[in-house]
């Protein structure tokens, strides 16, 4: 045998080998026992504890036991912890608002009681800023809440029987001005922070007929303006043009050629000055060629001519741009927010009452009081402002949101987030944020901010996501 071949097969040898050697530790251990068990026996025997096993009858066999390899047969069941969703349970005592058709705003208020026993509430009607109740029935009253960040309002203490409706009434005054009135209104519990139902109702004064609108004189109209000054700057520089060049004076007499001598008492002219003798006037038979002119200067236009001319052009294309930028100006919606960036959406500003709608959420702020006796508890750090708010979910699907994204703005400028744990005192213990809001469905909850200083907040900003670009509503 060559002896290429030779270490060739020595080689082959040693590898295989050590291919053997490095494989035999991944063997287990226990299969040759456990082979040797029944199969009707391995699998209890592997899933249960330890404990005292029936005795063998004398000469049976004696069965294979397997070694415990300590991993369980199955992972256990993780326990889920998605929190369930908000459900708005009914509630005792609901509330219907109908605005009146009167011509001043007023308010038609239902109270009903569903339950089979007696029921004490307290119903708050929030007016808007600059109005008064001139007419309240049921032993309502209109006060200014200390520290309440809304203008006044409305309260009945009412004690309503079991199956019964109440119905209340307010007029209004100095506050529509020709435009709608929003006045919410919100039945709460004995402690005044758990409302049982709120509802809103917007009321619209008579349709005044609308004039109608004629169009502005044609001499009026920015474009037939600027047309008929273009027009007079164009005649007014022409008109000036002629009459510069009338001005100017007539070519030269020597530029004429005119004839001397007898050539000009052939064509029937007067002699010359010096006689028919002359010696211009000897040896001529034919007329000379005229004599050049000297060239004389160049007359230019008068200063006045070009300024008044420079100036005319100027304010023709000054007025071309004062009237566009003013009609681009005119044109711009300032109520539109810029949706650049991350933002969902165009963000909604509206009053109390009033439904504002972004990515997901429906945000309806009935009412916000700031002061002592707002809550039952108050902290050392601040004062805190109850708002109450109704949350709608518009989406097919469950919705999170997160109390860090809902602010109170004050008059200063800087913002403040929820008091996460004020919130979860006036709601019972429960933690709002970390349930989700079912799809479809609309929960009424209050929410806490804790602010410092005296100025209650001006503006509230509720949003259900990060990007979205999220409501804000005037409290003030």
């Amino acid at each position: 045998m060559p002896a290429s071949r030779r270490h060739h097969r020595t080689l082959a040898v040693l590898v295989n080998c050590l291919g053997i050697i490095a494989a035999v530790p991944a063997l287990p251990l226990a299969a040759p026992r456990a082979a040797a068990a029944p199969p009707q026996a391995a699998a209890p025997a592997a899933a249960a504890e330890p404990a005292a096993q029936p005795a063998a009858p004398p000469g049976a066999p004696a069965r294979a036991t397997p070694i415990p390899t300590g991993m369980p047969a199955a992972p256990p069941a993780m326990p889920t912890t998605k929190a369930a969703p908000i459900q708005l349970s009914k509630p005792p005592v609901t509330v219907a608002v109908a605005a009146a058709g009167t011509p001043a705003p007023g308010y038609r208020i239902r109270v009903h009681n569903a339950g089979p026993t007696p029921v004490e509430t307290t119903v708050r009607q929030e007016l808007p800023a600059g109005s008064r109740a001139t007419a309240v029935t049921g032993g309502g009253r209109a006060n200014r809440p200390i520290g309440s960040a809304t203008a006044n309002e409305v309260t009945w203490r009412l004690r309503l029987p079991a199956r019964s409706t109440t119905t209340l009434n307010t007029a209004l005054s100095g506050a529509s001005g020709g435009r709608s009135v929003t006045a919410p209104t919100c039945a709460y519990g004995t402690d005044g922070t758990r409302p049982y139902d709120c509802a809103t109702a917007t009321w619209t004064g008579p349709t005044v007929p609308a004039a109608k609108v004629t169009a502005a004189p044609a001499w009026r109209r920015p474009p037939v303006l600027l047309a008929a000054l273009a027009a007079l700057l164009v005649v007014t520089g022409g008109v000036l043009w002629w009459a510069w060049r009338r001005r100017r004076p007539g070519p030269a007499r020597a530029a004429t050629g005119t004839p001397p001598g007898p050539t000009r008492l052939a064509a029937g002219l007067p002699p010359t000055a010096g006689g028919a003798g002359g010696p211009a006037d000897r040896g001529t038979v034919y007329p000379r060629a005229a004599m050049p002119a000297p060239a004389g200067r160049r007359r230019r236009p008068p200063i006045w001519l070009v300024v008044g001319v420079a100036a005319a052009v100027l304010a023709g294309v000054v007025g071309a741009a004062a009237w566009t930028a003013t009609q681009r100006v005119a044109a711009m919606d300032t109520t539109k927010q810029p949706t650049s960036g991350a933002w969902v959406g165009n963000s909604v500003t509206g009053a109390l009452g009033v439904p504002l709608r972004e990515t997901a959420f429906e945000f309806t702020v009935y009412r916000l009081a700031c002061g002592a006796g707002t809550l039952p508890a108050t902290t050392a750090g601040g004062r805190q402002c109850l708002a109450t708010v109704g949350v709608r979910n518009l989406t097919p699907g469950e919705q999170t949101w997160h109390g860090q994204l809902q602010r109170a703005y004050l008059p200063g400028g800087n913002w403040v987030a929820t008091d996460e744990s004020a919130t979860r005192v006036a709601n019972l213990g429960r933690d709002v944020f970390a349930q989700p809001v079912a799809a479809g469905s609309r929960v009424l909850l209050p929410l806490v901010f804790t602010v410092h200083g005296d100025d209650p907040p001006k503006q509230l900003e509720l949003r259900s996501g990060v990007f979205s670009a999220g409501v804000r509503v005037d409290v003030r």
